[in-house]
């Protein structure tokens, strides 16, 4: 028996990419969970709010399919990933794509609510430049999801720019305005921003570079990891290959950089914490 699972906090899989090899790949390298994160998928076309149904149902049997061909312990995250806003709001305008977006978001608190998935996510608003009447309209479908994810006592997964203290802040006071608590606003795709005082109280999901997960290790455990795996054919191994988390684990903890306790904290005590599941392994 394994002294300590391996999560990867955030990891994508598509039917038609590498999707269960993927799996089996991390957990040949030792991983035993994933998280696994919606995606906007090309095959659906999106002109309601009901229609992100369709894309979460892809999500879903897609946790099914890595469930009946490997032992990875798969759990789902589900919401309107933010840039849709921007395609919306160019066919229908941006009244008739906010709510939408807001019909995605409670459909995603709902599979919370049936116990589908453990969090609303990936959402938040884009991360390049936008206008400022998308940027408002995102913030406030954000907004909107933290008070749904407050309402059914689950996390939101974030999915913003880079996030630099003032972002942290931005975001952390924006929970509050929700009625969330800090912590249940986990930051994908996270810099080393550990420290409570840095990042605000929200939890940061930190790529799982060698770099940044020795950095912070330097100040405490409370993070988790992620490889942003998109599963792409065509950018085999984008954003980090799905071996990553379990490689970089083990070999941290062989080098004397990261304990056994230190794992168990990253891997299990937080995953268990914020989502409210069981890691067994």
């Amino acid at each position: 028996m394994a002294e300590y699972p391996i999560l990867d906090n955030h990891m994508h899989l598509q039917q038609d990419g590498l999707c269960e090899k993927a799996a089996m790949d991390f957990e040949n390298t030792g991983g035993t969970h994933i998280i696994l994160s919606h995606m906007p998928y090309h095959t659906i076309n999106i002109t309601k709010g009901d229609d992100f149904q369709k894309e979460y149902d892809i999500t879903l049997n897609t946790a099914n399919r890595v469930r009946e061909t490997t032992n990875v312990k798969v759990f789902t995250t589900l919401g309107p990933y933010p840039v849709r806003l921007i395609r919306l709001e160019e066919k229908h305008g941006l009244e008739a794509a906010v709510d939408i977006m807001k019909k995605g978001m409670e459909l995603a608190a709902k599979a919370v609510e049936e116990k589908q998935a453990v969090a609303i996510g990936e959402v938040g608003r884009p991360h390049f430049p936008v206008s400022s009447e998308i940027w408002e309209a995102s913030n406030e479908i954000m907004l909107y999801g933290m008070e749904l994810a407050k309402d059914v006592d689950c996390p939101i997964v974030l999915h913003t720019e880079s996030a630099g203290p003032e972002v942290w802040e931005e975001l952390a006071l924006m929970a509050d305005e929700a009625g969330l608590r800090r912590e249940m606003v986990i930051k994908h795709y996270s810099p080393p921003i550990v420290k409570e005082e840095e990042n605000h109280g929200l939890f940061p999901s930190v790529l799982a570079s060698r770099k940044s997960i020795k950095e912070a290790l330097s100040h405490n455990t409370r993070f988790m990891m992620e490889t942003d795996y998109i599963d792409d054919l065509r950018r085999p191994g984008a954003v980090m290959a799905p071996t990553t988390v379990p490689k970089r684990t083990k070999a941290l903890i062989l080098n004397g950089d990261m304990g056994v306790e230190a794992a168990i904290a990253i891997h299990q005590y937080w995953p268990e914490k914020l989502y409210g599941i069981e890691i067994e392994f």
